[in-house]
């Protein structure tokens, strides 16, 4: 029989031979005789002579619209038990891993709809936990009419804790305010008819408990008005809960319209709604995942985005080179590495020779062409410990470390002879474009502002002397001189 609010249960089994045999169970004392599935089993002794009749005696049973019992064959009472301990053990653990899944979803994103869906799923388990009596392995005391009280509480917060995830999740803006109103005003109304009913050991249960049927359908068709007013207004959260709670409105409409208490060797309906929840919750575990996922791929997009357009700040769009943005910041690197190492430093300006008659003679897109190839010499350089860009204008800039007196000029006259060895005949014509270069040479750790003052008096240097040559300047020897 399937287990009820009643004090004392008394079984006796009576046999052809007037003998008789007597069984019983207690509110709070089931003994050997529960099952899973939320069931009572009483074996029927065996004897030489046929079993003529079983009597069922019960002190202060709730309902007795409430009692559920069957007759089964021996040995079948064992594989039944097994296979309802099968179904309810699968369903609790989905129900786990969901519940554990959405808690950690909320903690880490902050949702408010995950942290009601994980309290949902938490209540159906505890639901299912205390209907199929599994928790009397650790707590036998609760048996009987405790339980059934609190089984009746707990399927009632679980239906508010449904409606609120459903209800919140959804955008305000899609469900209109009395229908949002009305959904969680019957929600009210199945919290405040379930709290008496889990509290009464006697009394019209059997009424009430129709009563409150009928207002967790109202509740469900609220809910489902709810989504599908959201869906007709593009809410893709509606999407996610159409498909969710499609099956467990099914399964709870339609057991108030047929008996399904023998299905599933007799846990019926109880069954069915473990494993819609378990449906539900697994299907939005997977909405709320695809969201996430989707939610974080756009924030690696937007993050690769705003690091591209960083980059490109730093960056000058017609050489690719670094502007002088991008240049200083590589250069503090350059700097703070060489003066580790204790290496020398030096700072190259390289500009075009006669720049302004290339633009007026030939037009400023010819000059760019110019700077352009130029940019293609001076940028095979960049490495760690070599920093190039262009400064603006015909100025380009190269911060080398490791290099010093005779090598440093020699690289300095190498890449003046690259670029004056570029060919620009199909834009200037037979023109030769050459450069100057002036380079600021240090061994203390100078700082770019010393750098670049004395890299530029080189440069004029070199523009006096003729341009199409490499001056170079040593900062210990300029401190000298004007210390003299």
């Amino acid at each position: 029989m399937h287990s009820s609010r009643f004090d004392r249960l008394l079984v006796t089994f009576s046999y052809a031979d007037g003998a008789r045999e007597q069984q019983d169970v207690r509110s709070g004392d089931f003994g050997t005789h529960w099952r899973a599935g939320g069931q009572l089993a009483f074996r029927a002794p065996h004897r030489d002579v046929p079993l003529t009749g079983v009597t069922m005696r019960f002190d202060k049973v709730a309902s007795a619209d409430l009692l559920r019992m069957r007759l089964v064959g021996r040995g079948e009472e064992s594989t039944q038990t097994t296979g309802l301990a099968t179904s309810i053990g699968a369903a609790l653990v989905l129900l786990l891993a969901g519940a554990i899944y959405n808690a950690s979803l909320a903690v880490a994103v902050r949702r408010q709809f995950s942290a009601w869906q994980a309290a949902w799923a938490a209540c159906m388990i505890a639901w299912g936990a205390c209907w199929s009596q599994l928790h009397l392995f650790f707590f036998p005391g609760m048996a009987g009419a405790l339980s059934a009280q609190i089984c009746t509480g707990l399927s009632c917060l679980a239906i508010a804790l449904a409606t609120l995830s459903a209800v919140t999740a959804l955008d305000a803006g899609s469900v209109s305010p009395w229908l949002r109103r009305t959904a969680l005003g019957l929600t009210a109304i199945v919290v405040a008819l379930g709290v008496p009913l889990s509290m009464m050991r006697s009394g019209p249960i059997a009424a009430l408990g129709a009563v409150l049927g009928l207002v967790v359908l109202a509740n469900l068709v609220a809910v489902a008005c709810c989504i599908g007013q959201a869906w007709r207004r593009g809410s893709p959260e509606a999407r996610s809960f159409a498909g969710a709670w499609a099956v467990p409105m099914v399964v709870l409409a339609s057991t108030e319209f047929f008996d399904a208490d023998r299905m599933f060797w007799g846990g019926g309906s109880q069954i069915l709604v473990l494993f819609a929840a378990a449906w539900q919750t697994l299907w939005l575990s997977v909405a709320a995942s695809r969201s996430h996922a989707r939610l974080r791929i756009e924030r690696d997009m937007a993050r690769r985005a705003e690091a591209q357009a960083q980059e490109l700040a730093r960056r000058d769009a017609l050489t690719g080179l670094p502007n002088r943005r991008g240049f200083i910041e590589k250069v503090g690197s350059v700097l703070e590495k060489a003066r580790e190492r204790g290496d020398v430093v030096a700072l190259l300006l390289i500009d075009v020779d006669w720049f302004k008659s290339i633009n007026d003679i030939y037009g400023h897109d010819a000059g760019d062409v110019v700077l352009a190839a130029i940019a293609r010499r001076i940028a095979p350089h960049e490495d760690r410990n070599c920093a190039v860009a262009r400064l603006g204008g015909e100025e380009f800039a190269v911060m080398v470390a490791g290099l010093e007196g005779f090598a440093l000029v020699r690289f300095g006259d190498a890449l003046r002879q690259q670029i004056a060895a570029c060919d620009h005949g199909d834009i200037v014509g037979h023109r030769k474009v050459t450069v100057s270069i002036g380079i600021a040479e240090a061994s203390n750790g100078a700082d770019f502002r010393s750098l670049y003052r004395l890299a530029d008096e080189a440069l004029y240097e070199a523009k006096r002397q003729g341009r199409d040559q490499v001056a170079i300047r040593l900062l210990e020897e300029k401190a000298s001189m004007e210390a003299l």
